[in-house]
């Protein structure tokens, strides 16, 4: 038995891949819930009234859904360019401190701000912080050769033994009784609710056009065909004409800054000030989400929501049929490796 590449991949099998994966692992992870007891079809209908069954549910899961996105977006952009950031985790704390620290220790250098003027330099000094922080592995691997996997990850630890010093430093909120966190943003700084008394914020608006602008920039753009081609072969891209290593510089500080973003998008929409438990995950999730969507930026706005929905509908759920909630991380991990399946047999058929 052996893989051969098929002469033709279908539009088809493309677009039935991810729905088969889905598929699939809903039903692997049937048998685990018939493991636990637990009735299947209930199970899964209280996940999903858990999502999306009342208002309440379907605004907290589009508010995790935020960084999600963000996250997603960094990852299919980075992925893309064969630039493999596994570090958005560490790029997401930049974003946070950077936007604290322009939104909030402003304050003691007696100066007065408008918030028309300090938003804009908060949120782009969050997209900077997160672009120079995947900046330095960029470069080390188009100059060195260095596996950007390794310096990536290493660099997530990094920032949070950075954070832990700051939020006991001098960062460290002086009212917060002890408590390891950093002083709060301004009021007038914090992102508006989209639905009055809930935690959703207009920074799923942000998420949105960011989404749109990057498909924008991959799909209809000199850049984005650059980005595409050093992906395919670096090596035939530059024999072409393309500047390989300005490409990598330019997807570095894209993928950092949206993972930059998603920090201060979640400070100024949700937390408010910076905690090292701020993110459960979010930087490592995109990259499931990216794989998800197949590193399609629109993709990556239903793969977030799926991810979402799947997290928040677990809580409801494990208290109603006593399933634990890891259920939802069985069901996130299994249907990224279905997906790769997937996507592997729409290029690939078996033969004999």
């Amino acid at each position: 038995m052996r893989l051969e590449k098929r002469p033709q991949v279908s539009h088809a099998a493309l677009l039935l891949a991810p729905v088969a994966a889905v598929l699939f692992t809903l039903a692997v992870s049937g048998l685990l819930v018939l493991w636990a007891g637990a009735p299947v079809g209930r199970t899964y209908v209280l996940l999903a009234q858990g999502a999306f069954g009342s208002v309440f549910a379907l605004t907290e899961t589009l508010t995790r859904a935020v960084p999600l996105i963000l996250t997603g977006l960094a990852a299919a952009v980075a992925f893309r360019a064969h630039l493999y950031n596994i570090g958005a985790e560490g790029q997401l704390y930049a974003g946070a401190l950077a936007a604290v620290a322009v939104g909030g220790l402003h304050g003691g250098t007696g100066m007065e701000w408008s918030p028309y003027v300090l938003f804009p330099l908060m949120m782009l000094a969050a997209a900077l912080a997160g672009a120079l922080w995947l900046l330095g592995p960029a470069l080390m691997k188009a100059r060195l050769g260095v596996d950007e996997v390794v310096t990536t990850l290493l660099l997530n630890f990094v920032m949070l033994l950075l954070v832990s010093a700051l939020l006991d430093g001098p960062m460290k909120d002086p009212t917060a009784m002890g408590w390891p966190q950093s002083v709060a943003l301004q009021g007038d700084l914090e992102l508006a609710k989209l639905v009055p008394q809930t935690r959703l914020h207009t920074g799923l608006l942000w998420a949105l056009a960011l989404a749109l602008l990057v498909w924008g920039l991959m799909a209809r753009t000199v850049a984005g065909f650059r980005i595409r081609a050093v992906g395919a072969n670096a090596r035939a891209a530059a024999f072409a004409g393309v500047p390989v290593t300005r490409t990598v510089v330019l997807v570095a500080l894209l993928s950092g800054g949206l993972a930059g973003l998603a920090g201060a998008i979640e400070v100024a929409g949700r937390t408010s000030y910076v905690t090292l438990d701020m993110s459960p995950g979010y930087g490592y999730s995109g990259i499931v989400i990216a794989m998800l969507a197949g590193l399609n930026p629109l993709g990556v706005v239903a793969a977030a929501i799926f991810v979402a929905g799947v997290l928040v509908g677990a809580d409801s759920m494990s208290r109603a049929v006593g399933v634990p909630t890891y259920l939802a991380d069985v069901i996130v991990a299994t249907s990224l490796l279905a997906v790769l399946v997937a996507a592997l047999f729409t290029q690939y058929r078996v033969r004999r």
